[in-house]
């Protein structure tokens, strides 16, 4: 740019006729320099003369911008247009053309757009600029749409016609878009592709201009080709205008004025396409914070703007665009989206600001959450008929509405779950799509942080009073609720434990939620959380229950050419088209982790099903060989390489102060190597702090059980060995000792227990043993490193029989030991074991587990199944003890209800002994008399007999 300071020189009017001669005035100092050359002062006086002018003080300044419109002065569209003299930075020179200010691209349009095309053509044989070059024409075209370089249109389409000359472009350009068309719902490609959808129309005559200039040259050659590529290019673009997806919502609002809008009036064209972009627009700007987030006023006053806004286009949407004529699915599903987002956004949401700040909002602006929300609810319920259309799709935005932490707006939005069931169930008779679609949002929500126990129990209780109401759904719907409601449960204690420094509670919360998907078949979630759980193992190096939990994912596959669904490869390390090689690497990475973890058994026999893949189905003998090897050295290794065995501590939780996935549960844990009870002990009480330790290893009462305090009991139980069949003949220690702590499930716990009165004299006389056997859920070691105490329903029918007749036998003692005790508990006590109009007896145990069929399905529970019989005919002979006491106690008053009790009970006693036989108890006088003799006597005998007492989830056996 050259700038000039020039002065202003004043001519007489008398002087004008020696103006006629220019040399009068050319010889005049024109500028500042020129005046100071011939003596004069260009800051002095304010006038001065020269002959027959006056020079003025001031000036004026011209600059002068000089413009090549042969070449450009910009580095980075020099670089393009001179591509070849470094083709090295082609690809950056590429990118580097859309930073480009317009102005300067539109000067050398022509010359940009040979450079372009000469890259493509000249690398035909090649896809690596395409993309790049489609980009960059995208960028130009959108350019030339754009209102300041409008006038340059006439010189594209000149381009086009005249000078555009790349005969194979065609297939480049259909190429690269149907790629970008394909992939509309990925992440990053959303925006490129609206901008090709805005320059569809000269990217098609580009192709077909091309495709002109092809045929001229080779007579049509390729025609079907090129017609195949059109028709795949549309088949991609319909079914992108058919998904629902939010990354497709921009691209499709473009697409629609050259389909649906096409056929209408311009004006209702226009104003459907305004309501489209303006609703795309609001939400654009809702998620962006143009103010910090602390100017109150100011978000207040947008949000207010906003509310208004919304509401006037609701109401245009109800007046015409919601009959069957002129129904428009995306403009109401825009509507839905931009509402929620200005619901959820975060300068509303009331409860992050202090309790005055708040105050004051609400006074000036009220809860506009609660005024859009109840708008939302009424424009769903307008849509009769339409609604069918939105569901599953709208089930998410309306979730994360009703997840909002406010009552009334959530007492208003649950219910139009109900609507969603109704509506798929009178279209399908099933609601399978929007429970599996509220399932998986619910997931995605409540781990983002949203949703609280008071949401939980408002969706249990409305969810529940409608669905009762209905005369279809009452018991499927019921079913639904209270499966949600069981995974919020779920889903709030891990959301709550992850914060947890306490790895092993993150580790179960998991585990729960884990096995929640796989008792409801959601392959999918079940896989995501499996992985969340191997990652926690392997921070914490547990190699072996990392890979128990890939192994859990690795059943899922087959050994065959099926291909990978999507959400079976979920991690991206794994690279694999079928079943079969995503299987054949989870099993490389699972015996890797084994033998990380010492367990070199469970890696041969993954090993030897691996080998015979290798060997018979792939001939990968390369693999084979190598397989092999690895399994030599770990036999080798199990032979010579000592392992230290490990403890297992039976631990429970008691009291109302745990969290619920281990209040008043046992579990049994395995210690680390060398880590003995002392160190588990203290290791478990840092985890607690606040818990006490419990000094007895007997089971705890309902008043610890029932507490709000934490009470932790731990104490060592040893592994039952059970030894593989295989195993028949003596075998090296060092090969079996990996069975005695390994794959158990069965351990069992020894006390001493003292009967009567002490011996001074023998100790032994009355010392007795009471063993108590666990069983796990699942084998140990497993995919945690310890596992809850299971009791199955047999075994639980065996506690609750024996835990009856205790308090029986204990009430009668008490009442032989005091007979002024007050008769009323025994009354209850006994009416409600033998009428069956109370507590309906034992009837239901025979209904469950005296069948043949019960039999016939698990032979295994012969031995349980005649214990429980045992513990219902010893309830007879206890009862009958209690009712001779109710008898000799019982009041006038309450003589008719003695009666009637004995009346139930003979009842009941005929049937019992007639199924189960007869039982006897020697009276307590007599007992007391044979203990007293059998003292006296000392006989140095051993007294032996058995009885099996199933006590919370695990057996006690006395000797």
């Amino acid at each position: 740019m050259l700038t000039h300071h020039f002065c202003i020189s004043c001519f007489f009017l008398a002087e004008a006729k020696k103006l006629e001669d220019a040399s009068t005035y050319l010889s005049l100092p024109s500028t500042k320099i020129e005046l100071e050359e011939k003596g004069h002062s260009a800051t002095g006086k304010s006038m001065q003369n020269l002959g027959s002018c006056t020079i003025s003080k001031d000036s004026f300044q011209i600059s002068t911008l000089v413009c090549s419109t042969k070449l450009t002065q910009n580095v980075d569209l020099l670089g393009l247009l001179k591509w070849r003299s470094n083709t090295n930075l082609l690809q950056q020179n590429l990118k580097q053309l859309m930073k480009v200010d317009g102005g300067e691209v539109v000067k050398f349009l022509q010359d940009t757009l040979d450079a372009l095309f000469n890259i493509m053509m000249e690398n035909s044989e090649s896809e690596t600029f395409d993309t790049l070059v489609f980009d960059a024409l995208v960028f130009i075209i959108g350019l030339i749409a754009d209102r300041k370089f409008q006038h340059f249109n006439p010189v594209l389409e000149t381009y086009i016609k005249k000078h555009f000359s790349a005969t194979l472009a065609y297939t480049k350009l259909t190429k690269v878009l149907k790629t970008y068309v394909d992939n509309a719902e990925k992440c990053g490609i959303t925006d490129q592709l609206f901008k090709a959808m805005k320059a569809l129309e000269y990217i098609f005559k580009f192709i077909v201009r091309s495709r002109i200039l092809f045929n001229q040259l080779y007579e049509n050659k390729g025609e079907a080709d090129f017609r195949e590529s059109l028709l795949q290019l549309f088949k991609s673009i319909n079914e992108m205008m058919s998904s629902i997806s939010d990354q497709t919502v921009i691209v499709k609002v473009r697409s629609l004025q050259f389909s649906i809008l096409w056929p209408f009036p311009n004006i209702f064209s226009s104003f459907q396409d305004f309501l489209m972009e303006t609703f795309i627009m609001f939400k654009n700007l809702i998620g962006k914070n143009v103010y910090p987030f602390d100017w109150v006023i100011m978000n207040m006053m947008q949000n207010k703007v906003f509310l208004r806004a919304i509401n006037q286009y609701a109401d245009m949407l109800n007046k015409k665009f919601l009959d069957q004529t002129n129904f428009e699915l995306q403009l109401w599903n825009n509507y839905f989206h931009l509402a929620v987002a200005f619901l959820t956004q975060e300068s509303l949401q009331l409860e992050n600001f202090s309790s005055a700040k708040r105050a004051k909002i609400l006074n000036k602006y009220g809860d506009m959450r609660r005024q859009i929300g109840f708008e939302i609810r009424d424009m769903w319920y307008n849509l009769g008929q339409h609604k069918i259309k939105f569901i599953p799709e709208m089930v998410g935005p309306i979730l994360e509405m009703t997840l909002i932490p406010e009552t009334e707006l959530r007492k208003a939005t649950i219910p139009i779950f109900f609507d969603m069931m109704q509506c798929e169930f009178h279209s399908t008779r099933s609601f399978q799509m929007f429970e599996n679609e509220i399932i998986t949002k619910l997931d995605h929500e409540v781990e983002g942080g949203r949703g609280d126990e008071q949401y939980k129990v408002l969706f249990d209780k409305i969810l529940l009073e409608h669905c009762r109401k209905h005369k279809y759904l009452a018991k499927s719907g019921e079913n639904f609720v209270k499966l949600v409601v069981r995974l919020m449960e779920r889903l709030l204690d891990y959301r709550t434990i992850m914060h947890d420094e306490n790895k092993e509670n993150r580790m179960s919360c998991t585990v729960n939620v884990l096995n929640f998907y796989k008792e409801i078949e959601r392959e999918e979630m079940y896989i995501r959380y499996l992985y969340k759980l191997c990652d926690l193992h392997k921070e914490c190096d547990n190699y072996t229950e990392a890979a128990y939990t890939l192994l859990l994912h690795a059943k899922l596959l087959k050994w065959s050419e099926e291909a990978c669904a999507a959400h079976l490869t979920q991690r991206d390390g794994y690279q694999a088209a079928t079943q079969g090689q995503l299987k054949d690497q989870l099993y490389q990475e699972i015996i890797h982790y084994f033998d990380k973890g010492k367990m070199w058994e469970e890696a041969i026999a993954l090993g030897k099903e691996l080998a015979e893949q290798y060997e018979n189905e792939m001939f990968d003998y390369e693999q084979l060989s190598e397989l092999l090897r690895k399994q030599a050295q770990f036999y080798e290794n199990i032979v010579k390489v000592i392992r230290p065995k490990p403890d297992y501590f039976a631990v429970g939780y008691y009291g109302q102060g745990f969290p619920t996935f281990i209040r008043n549960k046992v579990f049994i844990y395995r210690g680390k190597e060398y880590e003995r009870r002392e160190d588990f002990e203290a290791r478990l009480l840092t985890q607690f702090p606040n818990a006490e330790k419990m000094k007895t290893t007997s089971p705890p009462g309902d008043d610890i059980k029932n507490s709000s305090g934490q009470y932790i009991q731990c104490f060592t139980v040893k592994p039952k060995l059970d030894l593989p069949s295989k195993f028949h003949r003596p075998v090296s220690e060092q090969i079996v000792s990996f069975y005695r702590v390994n794959e158990v499930q069965r351990f069992e716990y020894s006390r001493p227990v003292r009967k009567g009165e002490k011996n001074p004299d023998n100790e032994f006389a009355n010392m007795w043993i009471e063993r108590t056997i666990y069983v796990t859920a699942y084998k140990l070691p497993g995919i945690l490193r310890w596992f809850e105490v299971e009791i199955s329903p047999l075994e639980n029918a065996i506690e609750t029989m024996q835990l009856t007749n205790d308090k029986i036998n204990n009430m009668v003692q008490q009442h032989l030991n005091d007979p002024n005790l007050p008769i009323n508990p025994l009354s209850m006590l006994l009416n409600g074991i033998v009428d069956p109009a109370v507590m309906g007896g034992f009837t239901n145990y025979e209904k469950a587990f005296f069948t043949d069929k019960y039999m016939h399905e698990h032979p295994e529970d012969h031995d349980k199944i005649e214990k429980l019989k045992d513990l219902i005919a010893w309830q007879i002979p206890f009862l009958a003890e209690g009712i001779r006491i109710h008898g000799e106690k019982v009041t006038e008053a309450l003589r008719p209800f003695h009666e009637r009790m004995e009346a139930c009970f003979r009842q009941l006693k005929d049937k019992v002994e007639k199924q189960y036989g007869v039982r006897a108890v020697v009276s307590y006088l007599l007992t007391l008399c044979f203990l007293d003799m059998w003292d006296s006597l000392k006989f140095q005998a051993v007294v032996y007999f058995s009885i099996i007492i199933p006590i919370s989830g695990h057996q006690t056996i006395k000797y």
